[in-house]
């Protein structure tokens, strides 16, 4: 079998956003003032709003809006947009689709007040793009499916670049009113028939939407739903909900009054609510389809690019794929999720006495603590605590809500702390590494404050060059650790000889992943991976790997002692290889998924846990404990 490379790394790629210069003072908001335009306003007013963010290049409007009916079409801005890096990709996207016609831009806006929407988007951050027929006089066509198109590629197209008059650019609708995986759709009267007809019954378009609000609408009997989607139907017909139901694959029902909810009892974030009223009342509606449907489900991007797209003008950006994999949410709503998790941004100078030879230093990370902690009901030493590393470009709420730990920390009730640390991937004044010095001190620094954190359950995990700074946190200090988790590259993470003293009285489990298209297609674990598996072994008190055999062991390229083949979120094959150490508990490890590009994935903080629930450290002694039994 061909040995191809699977991981590339260093410092670069979870998404290719680099704004700020330094680490210090970090922003990733753009501090702007709610705005309501036209479209054809908004594609005119964007790249001089947008360009003192960007200042690397040049920056207009998508060329796909070009023949867009921009008047018909109206944009709300929220204050203070997430923007600048990946964190761009946080913003909320409220698309509606209205049978009315707005004879002012007053009017118009005074619509989505009288709607609740406004309120929804200042709370949530992000834009309002309200969609009237291009044709007035004759409604919601086919014609306007096009239109659809076009404004999905100008939403989706985060940081795609082209060129203008042979000068290369970038196209700034995504990040001027744009987002990514929290893309919500509401369909009024004919819009929502609109939606029915061609947007859902087109599987590139709805395999995008996190949820949909249809009221009043109908559905031509010869239309399939083409991909699952979360759904609230008002006064939908019988024959409408069915076909929702079926490709949900709905099993169980819950009735409250006069709304049912039928669900998927394997995956419940598929569900079809239905209501049937006379008088809608659209405010309530819109409200509790929002705030109990659409921000409970997230769409994350893990296909090949162009996959099922292939045919369109713009095939092959990055995000011009379908289908995004539909994972529940948890969101963060003025500060805490609907569960109990508090998120707390921390600017704080206490690491300035590690600094990097640019001097630099860690001084912003975000702690997200259950409710029980910051009441303080909480017991001494029963939460576990996640260090969680982002990749090169991202943020760290991106990656934290990204990769779906919000969800886990809600449902397992877990602390998490995500630094920023852009541009921290360097030696530090001292001539030493710079994480290995400075993310323990974070750990220790949140074991201190919050005596409730299990000391005895620390784990640490990250993506991309949040892979690398994994491993190097390890290394700093090994015994903090009772697993840890780096995903998707770890080239550069060879230990040194000063970082293998540390492990000589100590072990860490540890689980290396990547995926098939991980930068290019691999049919097997890159050397680079294969090696760095080998030398953890040997760091863990085990026998290195002996030279791969990828005919023997197809795609590990080693024997394993347990190796396990499953289905994730009914979405993607993955394999993990084990080797186990003289007790028989399985301490190095390999993970690799089909299929997945390099990217973040909802489920991944389901995988890890998994792995990181079986560990803890004795405190007294220093040894790994492994509970094969934890459910």
């Amino acid at each position: 079998m061909k040995r191809s490379l699977s991981l590339f790394l260093v410092l670069v790629l979870t998404a290719c956003f680099f704004g700020n210069a330094l680490a210090l003072n970090y922003v990733a908001t753009l501090g702007n003032e709610s705005t309501f335009e036209t479209m054809t306003e908004a594609r005119a007013n964007a790249p001089a709003a947008m360009q003192p963010f960007y200042p690397q290049g040049k920056y207009v409007p998508h060329p796909v809006m070009d023949n867009y009916p921009g008047d018909t079409t109206y944009v709300y801005r929220s204050a203070d947009m997430y923007g600048i890096n990946a964190a761009v990709r946080i913003n909320t996207n409220l698309v509606v689709y209205s049978d009315q016609s707005f004879a002012s831009k007053d009017e118009a806006l005074a619509y989505l007040k009288e709607l609740g929407l406004v309120d929804i988007i200042e709370e949530a951050r992000g834009g309002i793009v309200l969609v009237t027929p291009s044709d007035p006089e004759v409604g919601f066509t086919a014609q306007d499916q096009q239109h659809y198109y076009e404004l999905q590629t100008a939403l989706f197209s985060i940081n795609a670049a082209g060129t203008q008059d042979g000068e290369a650019v970038t196209y700034v609708d995504a990040s001027y009113y744009g987002g990514y995986g929290f893309l919500y759709v509401i369909g009024l009267g004919e819009g929502a028939t609109f939606l029915n007809n061609y947007v859902a019954s087109t599987f590139d378009y709805v395999s995008r939407i996190a949820g949909m609000l249809l009221v009043n609408g109908d559905m031509e009997r010869i239309r399939e739903v083409a991909d699952i989607v979360p759904v609230y139907l008002v006064n939908a017909p019988e024959n409408v909900v069915a076909k929702y139901e079926k490709v949900n694959g709905t099993d169980a029902l819950l009735v409250e009054g006069d709304k049912t909810t039928s669900y998927n009892q394997a995956y419940p974030v598929r569900k079809v609510v239905t209501l049937d009223v006379d008088q809608p009342d659209l405010t309530a509606i819109i409200r509790d389809a929002y705030y109990n449907l659409f921000i409970k489900a997230q769409r994350g991007q893990e296909i090949t690019q162009g996959l099922y797209s292939a045919s369109t003008p713009y095939q092959g950006y990055g995000s011009d794929s379908a289908p995004y994999s539909l994972s529940p949410r948890n969101a963060v709503i003025n500060g805490v999720t609907a569960d109990g998790i508090y998120e707390f941004t921390r600017v704080d100078d206490r690491f300035s006495g590690i600094k990097t030879e640019e001097g630099e230093y860690l001084q912003t990370w975000y702690e997200y603590l259950p409710e029980e902690i910051v009441n303080g009901t909480a017991k001494e030493g029963t939460i576990p605590l996640i260090l969680a590393l982002h990749g090169g470009g991202d943020d760290p709420r991106q990656f934290v809500d990204g990769q779906g730990f919000l969800e886990l920390a809600g449902k397992e009730r877990l602390a998490i702390v995500a630094p920023e640390k852009q541009n921290l991937h360097t030696t530090a004044t001292n001539g030493k590494d710079f994480l290995s010095q400075a993310l323990p001190e974070l750990v220790k620094y949140m074991l201190e404050t919050y005596p409730a954190l299990d000391a005895s359950r620390v784990y640490v995990t990250g993506f991309s060059m949040g892979s690398l700074a994994t491993i190097r946190a390890v290394y700093g200090a090994p015994e903090l650790f009772a697993a840890a988790y780096p995903q998707s590259g770890i080239r550069g993470a060879e230990p040194t000889e000063e970082d293998a003293k540390l492990f000589e009285n100590v072990q860490v489990p540890i689980v290396v992943s990547t995926s098939e298209y991980n930068m290019v297609k691999a049919e097997t674990l890159s050397q680079d991976f294969y090696n760095l598996l080998s030398q953890l072994m040997v760091l863990d008190g085990m026998e290195p790997l002996p030279e791969a055999d990828y005919d023997a062991y197809p795609i590990a390229g080693f024997d394993a002692d347990i190796y396990t083949r499953t289905t994730i979120n009914d979405d993607y094959v993955k394999h993990s290889w084990y080797k186990t150490d003289d007790n028989g508990v399985p301490m190095v490890g390999a993970t690799y998924i089909e299929s997945i590009v390099h990217c973040l994935y909802p489920q991944h903080a389901n995988i890890i846990w998994d792995f990181f629930k079986h560990y803890s450290r004795d405190l007294t002694t220093g040894e790994i404990v492994y509970d094969p039994y934890v459910r």
